[in-house]
């Protein structure tokens, strides 16, 4: 397990986390990329959205090797979100807003995502 205190600054650190298991387990750059850019965006997710921003707060990261596949899981500490309220960021109404993709991109780019703990935890599913 991984642990990053609530800190916008503290993302420069999962670059290092992702090619440590790049190198360990010889992802593809595809792979690596998708990996890279959805981990950053759940873990922001997890400090500002989660956490509040709230420094004293944690965000854990864990990684499983599965069948076929890997899977990190991202937590942090807040009280969760409703996947299904999450506006689409593709309809006409929300293409100008500033936020709102980073939801949509881990869908997009992970082989499978599931949120539990009312939310506050996303297991995304990369391919190996």
């Amino acid at each position: 397990m991984f642990k990053l205190y609530s800190n916008p600054c503290n993302l420069s650190k999962i670059e290092s986390f992702v090619e440590q298991v790049v190198q360990k387990y010889k992802l593809s750059p595809d792979v690596s990329g998708n990996m890279l850019l959805s981990l950053t965006e759940a873990v922001n997710n997890a400090i500002i959205h989660g956490n509040n921003n709230d420094e004293t707060k944690t965000v854990r990261i864990q990684l499983k090797k599965r069948q076929g596949c890997l899977a990190i899981s991202v937590s942090d500490e807040g009280r969760g979100f409703d996947i299904n309220k999450v506006p689409d960021p593709t309809a006409p109404e929300n293409i100008y807003n500033p936020g709102g993709r980073g939801v949509f991109l881990i869908k997009q780019v992970c082989d499978g995502v599931a949120y539990s703990n009312n939310g506050s935890t996303v297991e995304m599913e990369f391919r190996i």
